[in-house]
């Protein structure tokens, strides 16, 4: 048997997948770091391998007629050994920039590095995500902001999770680092995402502990018997008994017709 087609266990073949996923991702963020690169799928098909690659700018990833794709299908194949028309690299769009972790990350690097003062940038990122329908925000900012000695400054806005499933469910973070004069500088950014029933901008299983409070139904009162109150016009005299003269109830008794006087 050859010893590219021998078995592999599937604890190697984890790991082996978890090391390519984590190689392949540190060379597009390296690569794609001013195209707005938002994270890869990678998907295994019987043709080969398909890579996913996420960004906010589509058409400067895939470059004039293509080319700039071509070229990172070669520089993967070559860096992976995969032999050639094995491996597809496509672009896809991310729908909405502003509930994306790395995104804002990246754009928070470059406002850090063009000189903006910490605290206007991140509150830029802030507003700008709260805005996209998040429906929490968190940045924090290590390393030294403006003394020699390093602090940490957190800005927070919104609901924010930590715990439990629910956290990797809703929660989309992201770190970066800026190299600037005065050191290194630290960036971690977490976004709270919206329940979404399509799946398009967050999950689409609600929160665990979320209520949902139903409006009460209309009543149906075509199928109920509406009671009817009847008028009536003066009340009618009662008909006198048998043997009583009319109007007069109880009274003496009538006198016949040619009847003899007592």
């Amino acid at each position: 048997m050859e010893a590219g087609r021998r078995q592999v266990s599937w604890k190697r073949k984890f790991v082996a997948d978890g090391v390519f996923f984590a190689e392949l991702s540190e060379l597009l963020t390296r690569e794609l770091a001013e195209d707005g690169y938002a994270g890869v799928e990678v998907r295994v098909t019987p043709r080969g391998h398909e890579v996913i690659i996420r960004a906010t700018r589509t058409q400067t990833v895939l470059g004039e007629k293509g080319r700039r794709i071509r070229e990172l299908t070669a520089l993967v194949e070559k860096r992976f050994g995969f032999p050639e028309n094995q491996v597809s690299l496509f672009v896809e769009r991310v729908p909405n920039r502003g509930l994306c972790a790395m995104a804002q990350a990246e754009s928070l690097r470059y406002k850090l590095l063009g000189g903006l003062a910490v605290r206007r940038a991140a509150y830029g990122v802030l507003r700008f995500v709260m805005e996209s329908g998040a429906k929490g925000c968190e940045v924090q900012i290590s390393g030294k902001l403006r003394a020699q000695r390093a602090k940490t400054m957190k800005f927070m806005d919104g609901y924010m999770i930590s715990t439990g499933q629910p956290k990797l469910d809703f929660i989309d973070r992201a770190v970066r680092h800026v190299l600037l004069r005065q050191g290194v500088l630290g960036i971690k950014v977490k976004i709270m995402l919206p329940h979404d029933p399509t799946g398009r901008q967050g999950p689409r299983k609600p929160l665990p502990d979320s209520i949902v409070i139903l409006e009460p139904k209309e009543e149906d009162t075509l199928g109920k018997v509406v009671a009817t109150h009847t008028t009536y016009g003066p009340a009618a005299m009662p008909a006198a008994p048998v043997g009583v003269a009319p109007g007069v109830m109880g009274g003496a008794p009538v006198i016949g017709v040619g009847a003899a006087r007592p």
